[in-house]
C-alpha cells in the first residue's frame, strides 16, 4: 500500500467494532473486515444476483458479483492515487451491494412495496442489515462485527428516521455530514462502473445498438478514436476498447478533479473530511456526459420492452412470495419461521432478500406450480 495522506482513514485510529475484539496478527483492521466479507454466505450469493439481465438469460452479462469486483478495482486504483486506504476502500465496494434483493431493482421495488406498512425496504440499509445481524459464520456475534468506517460506507443513503435508529452510524444523516473519502470513493466508483458496464452489456444483448449510442458524445469520442486508431476490429473488440477507454478517462478526471477539491479545501484529518464538504467527484463536464450517458441508458436499455417484461416478472414473484409467506409463516424454512414469530414481515423481507434470482423462481415454482414438491 502507498503511503497514506494525512486525511486517509487509519486502520490503528479506527473507531473500533460493536464487539471489541483483539487485534489482528499479520493484517490490518480493514483487511480482516475484507476478508470477512469475501468469506460471508451474502457475498458468495452476489454471482448469482442480476445487474441488469436476470442470472438464467445470459452467462455473460454481469452479476452483482462481478459489478461489486470491478468497483472494487476501480476504487483502489483511484485510492493509491489519492493516498487513500485501499483495503478500506476495497472493503467497502466488495460489501456494499450485499442486501440487494433478486432481480435488481425490479426486486427492490417490489419488496419495498411489500413492506410499506413495515418500515420499507432499501438494499443499502439491508445491506448494513446483513453485516451486522444476519450472516451467522461466527460463535462471539451475530454478522460480522466490521468496523464504523467499513459499515459507514455501506450505509450510502439514510432517512432521518431511520437514522435515528443506528445512533452513532446514523448522525452524520442527521447532522448534514460526510463520511470519510474512502466510503465517498467507493460510492462515484460504484456509479461509474454501473453506467460504463452496463453500456457493455446493453450492447452484447443487443437491446442498444452503436449508432444509437453515438449520440452519446463519451461514447462517440472514445469510438472515433478507437476506430482511428484500429479500423479493422470486430464488432465485440471495439466496443470492448472502446468501453475500457471511457472507464480509464472517468478514472483519470476523478482522480484530477478529487484532488483539486481536498487541496481547495485542505482537510488534515478525517475529523475535516467528515466537517468539511463532499469532496470525491468527477469534473463539472465529465459530471454532465455521466448523466446524459444515464438518461440514455433508461431511456434505451433499462425501459426496453424485453427488460421491462422480465421486471414485470420479476415484481409478481417478489409480490406473491412475500404474499404467501404472510398468509402462512409455516410455509418458511424452519429457521425463518421461528424468526417470523418475533420479527414478522422482517423477517420475510430478510429471506427473499436473501434469495438469488434462480432459487427465488424455484422457490415460486415450488410454492405455486402443482407438479413440484
Amino acid at each position: 500500500m502507498s503511503e497514506l495522506a494525512p486525511y486517509a482513514a487509519r486502520s490503528e485510529t479506527s473507531r473500533g467494532r460493536a464487539i471489541p475484539e483483539a487485534t489482528p496478527e499479520g493484517r490490518t483492521e480493514y483487511q480482516r473486515d475484507r476478508d470477512r466479507i469475501v468469506h460471508s454466505t451474502a457475498f458468495r450469493r452476489l454471482e448469482y444476483k442480476t445487474q441488469v439481465f436476470v442470472n438464467h438469460e445470459g452467462d455473460l452479462f454481469r452479476t452483482r458479483l462481478t459489478q461489486s469486483i470491478e468497483v472494487a478495482q476501480i476504487a483502489r486504483s483511484v485510492a493509491r492515487n489519492l493516498g487513500l486506504n485501499e483495503d478500506l476502500v476495497e472493503a467497502i465496494s466488495l460489501a456494499h451491494d450485499l442486501g440487494h434483493t433478486p432481480f435488481g431493482h425490479a426486486g427492490q421495488d417490489a419488496l419495498n412495496e411489500c413492506m410499506r406498512d413495515h418500515g420499507g425496504f432499501e438494499h443499502n440499509l439491508q445491506s448494513l442489515r446483513v453485516v451486522d445481524h444476519l450472516e451467522s459464520r461466527y460463535g462471539a456475534f451475530d454478522g460480522l462485527n466490521l468496523t464504523f468506517e467499513t459499515r459507514e460506507g455501506i450505509l450510502k443513503h439514510c432517512s432521518p428516521r431511520h437514522a435515528r435508529d443506528l445512533g452513532a452510524l446514523g448522525e452524520r444523516f442527521l447532522q448534514h455530514r460526510q463520511p470519510g473519502l474512502e466510503a465517498q470513493l467507493a460510492n462515484v466508483a460504484d456509479e461509474l462502473a454501473y453506467n460504463n458496464h452496463d453500456v457493455d452489456d446493453g450492447l452484447r444483448s443487443g437491446l442498444i445498438d452503436i449508432d444509437a449510442l453515438s449520440t452519446e458524445s463519451i461514447f462517440r469520442r472514445h469510438l472515433d478514436e478507437v476506430v482511428r486508431l484500429y479500423p479493422n476490429l470486430h464488432d465485440r473488440r471495439r466496443i470492448h476498447e472502446t468501453v475500457r477507454r471511457m472507464i480509464n478517462s472517468l478514472v483519470s478526471d476523478l482522480i484530477r478533479q478529487t484532488t483539486e477539491n481536498i487541496r481547495r479545501v485542505d482537510p488534515r484529518s478525517i475529523d475535516d473530511v467528515r466537517a468539511g464538504p463532499p469532496l470525491v467527484a468527477f469534473s463539472p463536464e465529465a459530471q454532465q456526459e455521466q448523466q446524459s450517458l444515464k438518461r440514455f441508458l433508461r431511456e434505451h436499455l433499462y425501459r426496453h420492452f424485453r427488460v421491462a417484461r422480465m421486471a414485470a416478472k420479476s415484481r409478481r414473484i417478489v409480490r406473491e412470495l412475500f404474499a404467501a409467506f404472510v398468509d402462512d409463516a409455516r410455509l418458511l424454512p424452519p429457521e425463518f419461521q421461528q424468526r417470523a414469530a418475533t420479527d414478522g414481515s422482517r423477517a420475510i423481507a430478510d429471506y427473499i432478500a436473501g434469495m438469488t434470482d434462480r432459487y427465488a423462481i424455484l422457490e415460486h415454482r415450488r410454492l405455486f406450480a402443482i407438479e413440484m414438491h
